[in-house]
């Protein structure tokens, strides 16, 4: 089993959309990124590329690639499911927690990780995602921007009989 961690985190801004989880969701602000700046799909990228042991999200799509401009992470994380796929790995699963102070994500939750487990092709209950708020402290408690954790686990793919003969 090979573990990996992941972590992001972008200003918010008036006149950016707000993307969590692939999904735009009704607010004032959004994230300042090269890319949709979705802090939620980005660590879980961090953390699926670092548990296959293949870098981060920075190398495989740097922001200095105009064909990453304003893409949607949900096509960051398909490409990611292929490589960790093409290194010989599953996915076990996924842990996210998103910290912010608002909008509420509670209703949301359950949209987001059908739409995470659907775009790595796992089976819903393999992605969890959460999320907190930093209780009023710091940058993120003064809603001045949204960080996210990721971790994931994986496991080796399955290898069938005629592979090994």
């Amino acid at each position: 089993m090979r573990m990996g961690i992941g972590y992001d985190v972008h200003r918010l801004v008036e006149g950016r959309k707000l993307i969590l989880g692939g999904m735009e969701l009704d607010f004032p602000l959004g994230l300042v990124g090269h890319s949709d700046a979705d802090v939620l799909t980005h660590a879980l990228c961090d953390a699926l590329l670092g548990a296959a042991g293949v870098g981060d999200i920075g190398r495989h799509f740097p922001d200095t690639d105009e064909k990453y401009k304003d893409v949607s992470s949900l096509v960051l994380l398909e490409e990611v499911g292929r490589i960790v796929r093409a290194e010989g790995f599953r996915i076990n699963n996924a842990d996210v927690t998103v910290i912010l102070e608002k909008p509420r994500l509670s209703g949301l939750i359950p949209e987001m990780e059908k739409k995470l487990s659907e775009v790595l092709g796992v089976a819903p209950g393999r992605i969890n995602v959460k999320a907190t708020t930093n209780e009023m402290l710091g940058a993120m408690g003064r809603g001045e921007g949204i960080a996210a954790i990721a971790v994931a686990s994986l496991g080796p793919e399955a290898v069938s009989q005629k592979e090994r003969d």
